[in-house]
């Protein structure tokens, strides 16, 4: 979901993304209700020519449906130390 919303914006294209090295890391899930998780993803995403695109994915889940509802991305533009 995060990588349609990132292309929605035209941040990045199929054609540029090296999919195989995309990497997620769950940072926080947090139940919520009876069948209802609140998550938060970091997601990379591997450009072909090198480089590439962080994002953050918030949503909330559950055993019948992987995104219950929006799913929010936050694109990381810079690391600070």
């Amino acid at each position: 979901m995060a990588q349609s919303v990132l292309k929605n914006a035209g941040l990045l294209t199929n054609e540029e993304m090296d999919f195989e090295k995309t990497k997620t890391v769950r940072l926080a899930s947090e139940r919520v209700g009876k069948d209802l998780w609140h998550q938060v993803y970091l997601v990379k995403f591997f450009k072909k020519s090198g480089g590439g695109l962080e994002a953050v994915a918030i949503h909330d889940a559950s055993m019948e449906e992987c995104s219950m509802t929006e799913v929010r991305v936050l694109v990381i533009s810079r690391h600070l130390k």
